[in-house]
């Protein structure tokens, strides 16, 4: 051994500037570990989450910007990580991406060809957390619509076994958990009216309560006025009052007020449909509140 105790010119090198104790600068434990440091990759070394719980990375134009600079990086983890969850995955790529799978595509897409990415093979120790971080990066995230979130709790679900377990891991409620496994009861048309933005989340709860086979007729009902002479024209007229109520619906998240008003026009046909429209806007309390007012008229 060499005087001082160095062996070798690497030892050396290890004990001197940022690493030596001398200067009292040296790592601590409270250090950042290598894999959570950004690093810049190429993307021939990633690849997206073949267990992305979105159906399609949707409008990426918002992301042009990225073929000039990135202002996050991606949360990746590594092949391996990615294996011992999805062994039979077919993967060449050095690293999967987990947070970040719009941004990849769009790097893609506008002739990026590096990507900065922080590793975080703590998030693949079991696919229920890996599931937990996906579905709580993308709520309320552009694209990704209420099915594909509604899909990926279902998953979670399926992964603990129990539905307060994924609401534990989600931070959510077990009511918010139900209702949106509720929404994957909706009649196909239905869900996509609600993709769309043309259904409402409470009235497609109260939707998904009633036989798949009455759904749609029973949502059509709520939409369409009554026929026949002065009956029909007013129908169809937008009133100052129903495009009023429908914007304060968009803006307080409530149904909008068009389709109680032509519920009431249809309640001799649908008064189911009445009822339904009713419950959306007052929602449970107002709803008992309203049947309370109604009993004493009745009396």
């Amino acid at each position: 051994m060499a005087r001082g105790g160095v062996k070798s010119f690497e030892s050396l090198v290890d004990a001197v500037g940022d690493d030596s104790s001398v200067d009292g600068t040296a790592q601590s434990s409270m250090a950042p570990s290598r894999s959570s440091l950004s690093r810049s990759v190429p993307l021939r070394d990633l690849v997206g989450n073949p267990h992305n719980p979105r159906d399609s990375v949707g409008d990426l134009a918002e992301l042009a910007s990225i073929a000039e600079f990135q202002l996050q990086p991606v949360v990746a983890v590594t092949r391996q990580a990615f294996l011992s969850l999805y062994p039979d995955a077919a993967l060449t790529a050095r690293w999967v991406v987990i947070l970040g799978n719009r941004r990849l595509a769009a790097a893609h897409k506008f002739g990026r060809t590096t990507l900065d990415i922080v590793v975080k093979d703590e998030l693949a120790v079991d696919r229920g957390t890996l599931l937990s971080a996906i579905i709580a990066e993308n709520v309320d995230r552009s694209g990704f619509d209420v099915i594909e979130e509604a899909k990926a709790v279902a998953s979670l679900v399926q992964e603990f076994g129990r539905a307060d377990q994924a609401a534990d891991h989600l931070r959510k409620s077990k009511t918010w958990v139900s209702q949106r496994l509720g929404l994957l009861k909706l009649a196909p048309d239905l869900q996509q009216a609600l993709r769309r933005g043309d259904l409402a989340i409470r009235e497609a709860r109260t939707l998904a309560q009633v036989p798949l086979e009455q759904q749609v007729i029973r949502w059509n009902a709520g939409r369409k006025g009554s026929g026949g002479g002065a009956g029909e024209a007013e129908a169809g007229a937008e009133s100052a009052d129903d495009i009023a109520g429908e914007k304060a619906g968009r803006d307080t998240g409530a149904p909008p007020m068009r389709s109680l008003t032509r519920a009431v026009r249809n309640f001799h046909d649908e008064p189911g449909a009445l009822a339904a429209a009713l419950h959306d806007q007052l929602g449970e309390s107002g709803t008992r509140t309203l049947m309370s007012h109604l009993r004493k008229i009745l009396k």
